[in-house]
């Protein structure tokens, strides 16, 4: 089989090519995949690199995400022939990823490919559509509809942040997409954006600890100072979810959010979330937020084009997702 594969030179050099492996073989409660599709996602570009906080073992197959058939199995539970996918877990971490033409891997990390949704499609979701379905499900099981107000979007034009926009708009919620990319903001409102602003102008504002009310809730994918000034302006009650931290991983804050205005911060996680709940969220995105703009958001590559598409997702200048077009 063909495979996308790491290499560790040293310390601090990696190189990466494509390479032929034996196919693997099934060990107890195990599936092999013959992978359709994949994607990539910003932990996929770190393993890429050697980041130490997400591969440690080399020679490494990257890919956090992959969908295919079932091709061998040991399990009761999943037979040859069914179409499956996995995110998350530790695929493509430090167990080999689905940046290759089959992966094994145990069957407590599969789950079904709904009827209604294609390989391709379920892989432009990926773990980013995964990270938007479970965050906007906090803003909607806390309370949070459509006609509550404008919700914020940080790190608009990313994997996470395009899906969002693109979902909350199906379902009626006014947007407001957040993005240091300025000259993305037709993207964003083709895609369903209600207003586009800009990071800088969106920090420039006041350093008092409240600022006036302004979304009922906020998606926020990049941590740091933004996530921070985004807590400040959240109406009375509203929900504010985070996921990522492309911008910073601390957060400087007060409690004043929290206890004048009953503002509540929920941290999303779609490695580790159970499975029944995973599940849940595909039969949501296969069906009524299934959006009609994932072609505007997808770019299709091939394994032989996977260097090039991390080299934009280290430099931030990738918009939307990249799928990874395994075999037919």
């Amino acid at each position: 089989m063909k495979a996308f594969v790491v290499e560790k030179i040293t310390d601090k050099e990696f190189t990466t090519e494509i390479k032929e492996l034996p196919i693997p073989k099934c060990k107890e409660n195990e599936i092999v995949i013959k992978v359709s599709y994949s994607s990539l996602n910003y932990k996929d570009a770190l393993s890429s690199v050697g980041n130490p906080g997400v591969t440690r073992k080399f020679p490494h197959i990257t890919g956090i995400d992959v969908a295919g058939t079932v091709y061998e199995s040991t399990s009761t539970i999943f037979k040859v022939g069914e179409r499956v996918l996995v995110t998350g877990y530790d695929m493509g971490m430090n167990t080999d990823g689905g940046h290759a033409e089959y992966v094994k891997v145990p069957a407590s990390w599969v789950a079904r490919i709904p009827d209604s949704i294609t390989d391709k499609e379920i892989m432009t979701f990926g773990t980013a559509g995964l990270t938007a379905a479970l965050s906007i499900n906090e803003l909607i099981s806390n309370g949070v509809k459509a006609e509550s107000g404008d919700i914020l979007v940080t790190g608009a034009t990313g994997g996470v942040g395009s899906i969002t926009v693109s979902i909350l708009s199906k379902l009626g919620y006014n947007v407001t997409a957040l993005s240091g990319k300025k000259e993305k903001a037709e993207y964003l409102k083709r895609i369903g954006a209600n207003e586009v602003i800009s990071r800088e102008e969106f920090l420039d504002s006041s350093n008092k600890p409240l600022l006036s009310e302004k979304y009922a809730g906020v998606i926020d994918t990049v941590g740091g100072e933004i996530l921070a000034q985004a807590l400040k302006q959240i109406k009375y009650d509203g929900v504010a979810t985070c996921c990522g931290l492309t911008s910073s991983h601390e957060l400087n804050t007060n409690v004043f959010p929290f206890i004048l205005r009953g503002v509540r911060l929920i941290g999303i996680d779609s490695v580790e979330c159970k499975l029944e709940k995973k599940q849940a969220a595909w039969e949501k995105l296969a069906s009524r937020w299934k959006i009609n703009t994932l072609s505007n958001i997808t770019n299709e590559i091939t394994l032989n084009e996977i260097k090039e598409a991390y080299e934009h997702l280290l430099s931030g200048k990738a918009v939307g997702r990249y799928v990874v077009k395994i075999k037919e």
